[in-house]
């Protein structure tokens, strides 16, 4: 099967079974947004949207958040893991907002990307989600799911971002990214499936019969 008729079932499947796609980390306003992506890496959205409330009832924007101690971010976001590194960056990065943007969040990939804690994915999803700018933030599921389905040879995140850009309509990568994390999460998971077992793969790759192995 040709990789454009794989992408047409493919957002066929995904619009069928989410016609509407919520945001998963939950937030008021873009500084909030940052805040929980920087600290949903190695964490997921469930525990952060515990965690975030707390964090945020005390400090919702940058100008705030510089008014805490250091150890009381540190404290709050513990659960997330990785703790010393993300309350450093979540401070430093406030700090820098206040100074250089007015206690903004910057418009800009390269901006954003300036900020201590913040990667390409997290400056993908922030102007994705809060400025709707088209993006394509590639985690792990997106990662995993496009080598399962035969997108991209997935050497690395970065060439799996550049191979499904190219295989997409840039109006729809907002909405698809989206509809790609929680197909993943619901029916291709990280430890089932393995390319062989849910409608997309199956219908994707009707002939394959082993399983496949994510490349990191």
């Amino acid at each position: 099967m040709k990789r454009s008729e794989k992408v047409e079932i493919i957002h066929q499947t995904l619009n069928e079974i989410y016609k509407k796609v919520p945001i998963p980390l939950k937030h008021r306003n873009k500084f909030e947004l940052v805040i929980a992506v920087l600290l949903s890496a190695q964490c997921t959205d469930k525990r952060v949207n515990q965690v975030t409330p707390v964090l945020f009832k005390k400090a919702n924007t940058a100008i705030k958040m510089i008014k805490i101690p250091k150890n009381t971010i540190y404290k709050i976001i513990r659960p997330c893991g990785l703790a010393p590194q993300k309350s450093k960056a979540i401070f430093e990065l406030s700090r820098i907002l206040v100074k250089q943007f007015n206690g903004k969040v910057p418009e800009s990939f390269e901006e954003l990307e300036k900020l201590p804690g913040v990667g390409h994915k997290t400056a993908s999803v922030v102007m994705s989600q809060g400025f709707g700018h088209p993006a394509f933030p590639v985690d792990t599921h997106i990662h995993r799911l496009a080598q399962r389905w035969g997108l991209t040879n997935g050497k690395n995140v970065t060439q799996t971002e550049n191979d499904l850009k190219k295989l997409f309509p840039k109006n729809s990568w907002n909405k698809l990214h989206l509809q790609i994390i929680f197909y993943g999460r619901e029916y291709c998971q990280a430890r089932s499936c393995y390319g062989i077992e849910c409608k997309i793969c199956k219908v994707c790759n009707p002939k394959r019969k082993t399983k496949i192995i994510t490349k990191k």
